[in-house]
């Protein structure tokens, strides 16, 4: 008794296991026709017929064979073409794609075309147009505002086509800031406006503080040029001849007649200057950490400026790399002992050691004690005056926001 209860039960089971399979089957079969009622009606004739051809023997006894033969008839007229479809399918989507949805998207050919030939109102329609379907696309928005501010010459429009973009939600904050920077060198080329392309890259400081994006839209500003350098491709360019050494038959041949080189001390006040004007500039620290290094002889004060830079959050991790190598590179000329030159490349492979710089750090290591060799054999870097005025009386240059 209890064995036939057993059966019972596991026959149960099954059947119900198989029952729900077969409604999913059917329910996933009949979402996915391209004409659900259709199919609802062939699963509809399908399970009796189906189960007559189970039973059929068993209800009609010699006659279930004719039942079988017609039911079978049936089924094959309701379901080969489905089923010549999922054989022949895999084949053909090779070529057509099969039945995969694509992704409805914007098109722009007709715009670029119509820019190409200086159909410029055509163009924008064409634009406006396909952002009437697809209002927040970045692609097309920025060729709406390309037509503005290089073909028709309006900024205005241009801008406020950029201020669009950067109100919608969405957009990366890459292509934001790419859109401002767009709206920059227009106004820096178009329309000679410095003032105006400083406000859009503060734009991208403000709207991404304390980030990567921030920091490069800083050191841009902090290039922006005056007037005179935005005008100057619009003039007519003037040559200036000077009059050369007039006695240079008498004078010796191992005498220079180039001009004179810049005065390092009058470079490293220049940049001080800059520097408290826009600390986050880089560019502008790098050379003065090089100044206080080459012509006076100061690693640590070249120490100090790379360091802020080194430790700034959010700055560029190749950047990092190289001010950290170019450390390295002082601290072997200014004959640094073989732990603290070991450990600035260490710093390299600690920030990710799985990266390419990581494993040049290392192979560098390996050689270091090689290249300190090399660098005795040179000439040792001369130490210049420290009273001099190079930025180091009154608290020194200007340090990167927290330090």
């Amino acid at each position: 008794m209890a064995i036939q209860t057993s059966e019972i039960v596991r026959g149960s089971i099954l059947f119900a296991v198989f029952a729900a399979a077969l409604v999913w089957f059917i329910a996933r079969t009949v979402r996915g026709a391209e004409d659900p009622a259709r199919m609802a009606f062939k699963w509809i004739l399908t399970i009796p017929l189906s189960l007559l051809c189970l039973f059929s023997f068993k209800w009609f006894g010699p006659y279930g064979l004719f039942v079988i033969v017609v039911s079978g008839v049936v089924l094959s007229i309701l379901w080969t073409p489905h089923l010549g479809a999922a054989f022949i399918e895999p084949l053909t989507g090779i070529l057509d794609g099969g039945n995969q949805q694509i992704e409805p998207r914007p098109a722009y050919s007709v715009a670029q075309s119509r820019q190409k030939q200086g159909r410029y109102t055509e163009a924008i329609m064409e634009i406006r147009k396909q952002l009437a379907r697809f209002p927040t696309d970045f692609e097309g928005q920025m060729l709406l505002a390309q037509i503005q501010a290089e073909n028709l010459q309006d900024l205005a429009g241009a801008e406020l086509t950029i201020h669009r973009i950067c109100e919608q939600t969405g957009h990366a904050p890459k292509n934001i800031a790419f859109a401002l920077y767009a709206l920059a060198d227009w106004h820096l080329k178009i329309g000679q406006d410095a003032e105006a392309a400083q406000r859009a890259l503060q734009a991208v400081v403000d709207a991404f503080p304390n980030s990567e994006l921030s920091l490069g839209a800083a050191q841009r500003i902090a290039h922006l040029g005056g007037m005179d350098m935005l005008l100057a491709p619009h003039e007519r360019r003037k040559y200036q001849v000077t009059e050369g050494p007039q006695d240079l038959g008498l004078r010796r041949a191992r005498e220079a007649h180039g001009p004179a080189e810049p005065d390092p001390g009058q470079q490293a006040a220049e940049w001080v200057k800059h520097l408290e004007e826009h600390p986050q500039d880089t560019e502008a620290r790098e050379k003065l950490a090089l100044i206080y290094f080459d012509h006076y002889g100061r690693l640590d004060l070249a120490t100090d400026q790379l360091e802020q830079m080194i430790q700034q959050p959010n700055q560029p991790a190749k950047l990092v790399v190289r001010w950290l190598n170019l450390l390295a590179d002082l601290q072997i000329r200014a004959g640094a002992d073989y732990t603290t030159i070991h450990e600035t490349l260490q710093r390299i492979v600690d920030r990710d050691p799985n990266l390419a710089a990581a494993e040049m750090a290392r192979h560098r290591q390996a050689l270091l004690k090689l290249e300190l060799k090399a660098n005795e054999k040179r000439e040792g870097v001369k130490l210049g005056t420290y009273e001099q005025n190079i930025g180091l009386k009154h608290g020194g240059p200007p340090r990167l926001p927290g330090y």
